[in-house]
């Protein structure tokens, strides 16, 4: 779906009129290339139908400076005037028919679309279509032609190297997408329209659209993809994915997708053509079958996707190239038609403007900041295997020298009696402790980060506390467990017996101290008997 969207890390500019001609900042362009930007999605499919200037004062305190419209909707391009925020608008496939029979009807759709907002309104982009190609063939032929005409009725005003022409994609469109180095295009539209598509994005300095489905490509893997690799959670050595034939490395699901998108571009001879991904996110909500939808694999994921995106990392194919996203979307659409899982793909609350849930973001500077927060948590992943965790709990009580008083016997913390539960505690005691810091909430991949305070009852864990004094947001906080202290044995094989006694130790300080001098020595004369 090519909704509404709003792109970041770009600075705002404004127009500079010269007579009859508009002249947009050179760099804008440039831009797309240079410099990963994040946006997101607005599509307006939900009930409770906040104002336009709530939507772009939304926008303003979130430090978003770039819009795409789901159409042209003129209320909400007036609401824009005079704001800086940059606008893409989308020509609907209902129109496209239209917009494609002639550039009369092109020309008409710009001055009623376009021209007529501007220069007050900043919009510097026209996505035509979504998806056409795999949800709206019957169109697919005046596709091209409908880009072609927008761009001589953009040329007429002066207005072609500043306003740049696309279409969104959707990755059915990519066929043998793994590995990701022999994928390639369908070629029912290769002669017909992806190739003159192809060559206009080219020689008007746009960029490719492609949308990518995380969730539902996991989903639909019936368990083939991990929950790790597609939430782009750090990975075990022996689950990253290699490329057979080029020997790439993929440590999470997107970077492969959109690797197989460049993979099947260089098959055409567009290996340096841009993508800009228009659409990717997680639902925090679903039916019976989306186990998986929940907030906080959502927050997961669009943390993390943040944080690689803005690291400007780019994939194996395309190693240090900046890479812009679009996430889905602004709001939950409660009214969409679709799945349950694609009413729920939104950061906000559109009757209430609120968060549906919070994001773990660092280094990110003013973006999203009002849907960032401090209130983090390391608790037992759900569905973990329990020997894993008993083996984790040993450590942190252990080793890693968690303060594990309340989970004893007859403590605030003991019931529920369970290894899920213990862990969790031990577990959130270590995070707390080590402040929060990356690689201190993974624990071999039996933990996760939460923004969900795990306290119950009179049972108050220790980031109920530390969360209110420690500023630091956990994008990049998992790692592997057994890269910290001094555990020579990541099974717990040998340092079971040692582990044991520091769980059941008391919090004082020297007598972990001495414990844990009392647990070395044990571990030294158990590796001595094999």
């Amino acid at each position: 779906m090519c909704s509404s969207a709003f792109y970041v890390h770009m600075s705002p500019h404004s127009f500079i009129r010269h007579d009859t001609e508009l002249i947009w900042p050179s760099d804008y362009t440039r831009s797309f290339q240079t410099t990963g930007f994040v946006g997101i999605n607005y599509g307006t499919q939900f009930s409770a139908s906040p104002s336009a200037v709530e939507v772009v004062q939304l926008l303003q305190r979130q430090s978003i400076t770039n819009v795409r419209l789901y159409d042209a909707n003129g209320t909400m391009l007036q609401a824009l005037a005079r704001t800086g925020i940059q606008v893409m608008v989308t020509v609907p496939n209902t129109q496209l028919l239209s917009v494609g029979q002639s550039n009369t009807s092109a020309s008409n759709w710009v001055k009623t679309n376009v021209l007529a907002y501007l220069p007050a309104t900043n919009i510097t982009a026209i996505c035509v279509g979504t998806e056409v190609l795999t949800t709206d063939p019957n169109a697919a032929l005046v596709l091209v032609p409908a880009m072609k005409y927008l761009r001589t009725a953009l040329l007429s005003s002066n207005l072609s190297a500043n306003i740049k022409i696309s279409t969104s994609n959707d990755p059915s469109l990519i066929l043998d997408s793994f590995p990701p180095s022999q994928a390639f295009f369908n070629k029912t539209w290769t002669s017909p329209v992806l190739l003159p598509m192809l060559d206009f994005l080219s020689s008007t300095g746009s960029f490719f659209m492609l949308n990518i489905y995380s969730y539902d490509i996991f989903k639909n893997s019936n368990g083939i993809i991990l929950l790790d690799y597609a939430l782009l959670n750090p990975l075990t050595p022996g689950n990253v994915v290699t490329d057979s034939n080029t020997l790439f490395q993929y440590r999470n699901l997107f970077d492969a997708v959109l690797d197989a998108c460049y993979f099947a571009l260089a098959q055409l001879n567009y290996s340096t053509l841009p993508v800009v991904v228009s659409e990717t996110g997680w639902p925090s909500g679903g039916d019976t079958s989306d186990t998986d939808a929940t907030p906080e694999n959502a927050s997961i994921y669009v943390s993390n996707l943040i944080a690689h995106i803005l690291n400007n990392t780019g994939t194996p194919k395309r190693p240090r190239s900046p890479v812009s996203i679009f996430i889905m979307e602004l709001f939950n659409e409660d009214v969409k038609i679709g799945s349950a899982a694609a009413r729920n793909y939104g950061l906000f609350n559109a009757s209430t403007l609120q968060p549906v849930y919070y994001l773990r973001l660092s280094n990110s500077g003013p973006l999203l900041a009002n849907d960032t927060t401090t209130q983090l948590y390391c608790v037992a992943k759900p569905g973990s295997d329990s020997d894993a965790l008993q083996i984790a709990l040993d450590w942190a009580c252990g080793i890693g020298r968690a303060n594990c008083t309340a989970i004893q016997p007859g403590q605030l913390c003991y019931e529920p009696d369970t290894v899920q539960a213990h862990a969790s505690y031990a577990f959130d005691s270590y995070y707390q402790k080590n402040n929060r810091v990356m690689g201190s909430c993974d624990f071999n991949g039996v933990a996760q980060v939460s923004t969900t305070n795990p306290s119950s009852g009179v049972c108050t864990y220790p980031g109920s506390s530390s969360n209110n004094t420690v500023n630091v947001t956990a994008s990049n906080s998992t790692s592997n467990f057994t890269d910290i202290g001094n555990s020579t044995d990541i099974n717990g094989n040998d340092t079971s017996t040692a582990s044991l006694l520091l769980h059941l130790a008391p919090s004082n300080s020297l007598s972990q101290i001495l414990l844990s001098i009392l647990s070395l020595m044990i571990v030294m004369c158990l590796t001595s008997q094999f």
